[in-house]
């Protein structure tokens, strides 16, 4: 961590990092702990965060909200970063921290396309974008989670796609479409053949969960671990530094969005996570019970799933303005008696 004191910079966020994997956080989340904690150290003029307290924690996360204005998401992930640091690195318990300035959280609607729209941008794509976008709608899944599903994720014949991981750290199972299974399997055996002349030419394998790599260390060069969407390249493990495939890039995915967006012609901020609001959205509209649509989508509380539910005139049962039931603009008036 560049930032800190020479004494303290390469043991604290070795130590940091350390406590992190040893939890299995995921990968992202221990960089983004790790920026926060930097920043920190940063505002404080890079003193060490024993010499720091819950005054300057509270300091710190108040000037998120007042000067940078950032989320309350983003402050929140702050505090959980500095809490850990404290907590779990430091063993220091911070006290309550309410004098704490918050960022404002707005409530705003998601953008949802509807059926016709969705489909209109589902066939300005093509091969294995179009498959993945297919499962982002058809299951409801964040694009995280869509390219991180491998080859075992998959259960044909209950029709079930399991969720490893999610946000959370939650596992969960959602739907695999039917109309989804052809164009899959034709993908698995495409992806088979590449796979196994990967094995022959002692290509490296996929990356692996932390738990996994230590339980079984080659597994990444087996069927079952393969990414359903493999990155092209191979690029260097952070955890150890040994050469392993990804999964697609998720900007890669978000331009092609971005791309068959424009050629569908529709004039709204349309990214892969929008097909996640659209699954949730058409599932309710369509009847489904709300507590089933927030264990498919993975919520933890139901009134995170609430925000689907508001009134929306292209439903099946559409709502109609009372405004379609006056006479159309310069219809005759009535005759006076």
């Amino acid at each position: 961590m560049g930032d800190m004191s020479h004494m303290s910079r390469p043991l604290l966020s070795e130590v940091v990092r350390q406590q992190l994997r040893l939890r299995h956080y995921s990968f992202r989340t221990e960089g983004a702990y790790l920026g926060w904690i930097r920043r920190f150290v940063r505002f404080h003029g890079r003193r060490h965060p024993r010499e720091l307290g819950a005054r300057e924690v509270t300091a710190f996360l108040s000037s998120l909200a007042t000067e940078r204005a950032v989320s309350a998401s983003t402050q929140n992930q702050a505090l959980q970063a500095l809490l850990f640091l404290y907590r779990e690195v430091l063993g220091i318990e911070l006290p309550q921290l309410d004098s704490v300035v918050r960022a404002r959280r707005p409530r705003r609607q998601p953008v949802v396309l509807s059926r016709d729209e969705v489909g209109r941008v589902y066939a300005q794509l093509g091969g294995p974008g179009q498959l993945l976008v297919g499962i982002l709608y058809g299951g409801g899944l964040r694009l995280s989670e869509g390219l991180s599903l491998r080859v075992k994720d998959l259960d044909f014949e209950r029709r079930e796609i399991l969720v490893r991981g999610g946000k959370g750290d939650r596992d969960r199972v959602t739907l695999l479409p039917a109309s989804l299974v052809g164009p899959l399997q034709r993908h698995l055996r495409s992806l088979r053949a590449w796979h196994e002349a990967e094995r022959r030419a002692a290509a490296p394998g996929v990356s692996l969960p932390v738990a996994v790599r230590h339980s079984d260390p080659h597994a990444g060069s087996t069927w079952a671990w393969q990414f359903l969407f493999p990155s092209k390249s191979i690029c260097r493990d952070p955890h150890d530094g040994s050469w392993v495939r990804w999964h697609v890039h998720p900007r890669s995915i978000q331009r092609l969005v971005q791309a068959a967006v424009l050629r569908a012609g529709i004039a709204k901020p349309v990214g892969p996570h929008t097909f996640r609001h659209c699954f949730a959205t058409h599932l309710l509209e369509a009847g489904y019970d709300i507590r089933t649509v927030q264990q498919l989508l993975g919520h933890a509380d139901v009134s995170t799933t609430m925000i689907y539910t508001h009134p929306r005139s292209g439903s099946d049962r559409a709502l109609r303005s009372p405004m379609d039931a006056m006479d159309p603009p310069g219809a005759p008036l009535p005759r006076s008696r």
